[in-house]
């Protein structure tokens, strides 16, 4: 079985210490290719040069659903 945890920045080194002391617990760093870490900084800095608009996502969302 596999989950999803949000932890707090703060608290996340001590609370990944202690799972990986349980045994029936395996932890695997996923990593993200390169192309992709680039993509995104290249985003961000269209959208922090004002080249790039943003939109909520909520807006987004109640677009998509709309009937």
């Amino acid at each position: 079985m596999e989950i999803t945890l949000d932890i707090q920045d703060n608290r996340f080194n001590t609370f990944l210490d202690f799972i990986k002391t349980l045994d029936y617990v395996s932890v695997r760093k996923e990593s993200i290719s390169q192309w992709q870490q680039d993509e995104v900084n290249r985003r961000l800095a269209l959208v922090d040069s004002g080249k790039m608009e943003t939109r909520d996502w909520e807006d987004i969302k109640d677009g998509i659903f709309e009937k």
